[in-house]
């Protein structure tokens, strides 16, 4: 299946401020979800069915990439920081809704 990847303004944001090795990490990573996005790790969200992880060590941090599944589309929603432990995950899930 041919999926389309629509990245949130917000993971844009994030994205710009990495820098060149990171951006290749993250770049190899979403290769890999548009073969297969099933692949990963689910996430449990109270918004969204469909939302998964993949683990990431930038620059020195363990950081996770949230997407979320809408057949035909793969929304990339943010970088999280692993130390916060998804509190912040809800609020960027809701402008999902915002911005398709």
């Amino acid at each position: 299946m041919k999926y389309n990847l629509i990245p949130l303004e917000n993971f844009n944001k994030q994205l710009r401020k990495l820098n060149s090795k990171s951006k290749r990490i993250v770049h190899d990573k979403i290769q890999l979800i548009k073969q297969n996005p099933y692949r990963y790790k689910r996430v449990h969200s109270k918004s969204y069915s469909k939302v998964f992880r993949v683990r990431l060590n930038i620059q020195s941090k363990e950081t996770h990439l949230i997407y979320a599944v809408m057949n035909p589309n793969i929304i990339l929603v943010c970088l999280l920081d692993r130390k916060k432990d998804y509190k912040d995950l809800e609020k960027y899930l809701k402008e999902i809704k915002k911005e398709i």
